[in-house]
């Protein structure tokens, strides 16, 4: 790394993550002020900031989260989430704990299915109005769901966006993600069952009282406009299938997200503005800054000088190197976002691969995978669906702090990546 401009990127960035962190100034204006910051000491350029693929806004992410963020805002006026929130709560005989492992499992499998995005702009809403039934702070199962949506995200190609970005570089299917991860993440699926049973333990406070009275509740009345139910439901697996055909289609998941808001609103009555008013811009322009602020650490080649730090270390011992990447993915995509950080650390992992002579369980993409993916649980910002979920947190006054999110990610992340070693070593070292 040379040159005042990569030093002053750094300095730009960790200012802003200290202001995140503290919460002297609110995380919106501190993202766009740092991306403010790096265009006026040319870290980066608006051609960089706004047209790059690598290095710019990703706005296939940004105009997903929209997509989807309009869509649910109409499935809410259909009463479909105080549906599910009924139900579940009756399932779970509305016992907290039972709650949040019914909430941690759907969470896991839909984002397995869709993206850690999506589901947890659907199951979030849930979420809150469960809570409320219950009279509990919806912070726990919020983290608990965020938690879940990371974890199960690792299981398919396309359920976390940095698997999409590996799987091209390697030329990995989607049967190759379920052979190889999806077992481990139904594992952790579990652990995180039991870790939030321990974490949470003095939130699952039973109210013996209103259970009685949640129990005598009757789901189908929450139903308030059957038809948009329909076209609601209708256009989302719509939507849904659009994204699991997506090697066939070859459609972006922000182009069928888009079509899919689009669609769904030309067939309802719905007003376009009071869609976009359940938009969570703050969120959306968060992402935006924080694109660019790590674009210009791309760009002034701080995060290619880290990754080739990190090779140069690895050498040629394969499950030397195997940890290192997974531990070191953790700890940079707690950092910096999961999603540029794999796209600059993919060809370098592929440059070892081919320095190794080849990688025949592709063990080396299966550690950056997973350290990347799991490690966005450590930090706030180390994965787009803890942002989400703070955004909507927010909006619905139950905010999270960074440091409250914090430490429940670092001792997740910790587990789950400990029990990824042992799995990779036991899967492709010791038992091959």
């Amino acid at each position: 790394m040379s040159g005042w401009q990569s030093w002053a990127a750094v300095a730009v960035f960790a200012g802003v993550y200290i202001l995140i962190i503290a919460e002297w100034i609110h995380r919106v204006a501190a993202a766009l002020g740092g991306a403010a910051l790096m265009l006026a000491i040319g870290a980066t350029d608006d051609t960089s900031a706004f047209y790059s693929d690598e290095t710019g806004i990703d706005w296939n992410v940004i105009f997903l989260l929209l997509g989807m963020m309009m869509i649910v805002g109409v499935l809410k006026r259909t009463g479909l989430f105080e549906y599910l929130a009924i139900w579940s709560v009756k399932k779970a005989k509305a016992k907290p704990f039972r709650v949040m492992a019914m909430l941690i499992v759907i969470t896991a499998v839909a984002s397995a299915l869709l993206d850690n995005v999506t589901t947890v702009l659907l199951v979030a809403p849930v979420t809150l109005l469960v809570c409320d039934r219950l009279k509990l702070s919806p912070v726990p199962f919020l983290l608990a769901e965020v938690f879940a949506s990371n974890i199960g995200g690792t299981a398919t190609l396309v359920g976390d966006p940095p698997n999409i970005i590996i799987a091209s570089r390697a030329g990995l299917t989607f049967n190759d993600f379920l052979v190889h991860l999806a077992p481990l993440a139904a594992v952790l699926t579990i652990v995180l069952v039991l870790l939030c049973r321990l974490m949470f333990a003095k939130h699952f406070v039973y109210d013996e009282k209103r259970a009685a009275e949640i129990m005598e509740l009757r789901e189908r009345e929450a139903i308030k406009e059957p038809r948009l139910l329909i076209q609601g439901l209708s256009v989302l697996t719509l939507v849904v299938a659009g994204f699991v055909l997506h090697p066939v289609l070859h459609y972006a998941p922000s182009v069928v997200a888009l079509l899919g808001a689009g669609l769904l609103i030309a067939i309802s009555k719905v007003e376009t503005g009071e869609v976009l008013g359940e938009v969570e811009w703050p969120t959306l322009a968060f992402f935006a800054g924080l694109f660019v602020m790590v674009g210009a650490l791309i760009e002034t080649g701080v995060i290619a000088e880290l990754a080739s730090s990190l090779a140069d270390v690895i050498g040629g011992a394969q499950l030397g190197g195997t940890m290192l990447l997974l531990g070191g993915s953790a700890v940079l995509s707690g950092i910096v976002d999961n999603i540029p950080y794999v796209a600059t650390m993919a060809p370098i992992t592929s440059e070892l691969v081919t320095d190794m002579g080849g990688d025949p369980d592709q063990v080396m993409w299966w550690a950056l995978a997973l350290g990347a993916d799991l490690g966005g649980n450590a930090t706030a910002i180390g994965a787009s669906a803890n942002v989400v979920v703070l955004g909507i947190a927010e909006r619905n006054r139950h905010p999270i702090t960074f440091w409250q999110f914090t430490k429940y990610g670092l001792v997740v992340t910790a587990v789950t990546i400990a029990i990824s070693a042992l799995y990779l070593w036991l899967r492709y070292f010791a038992l091959a």
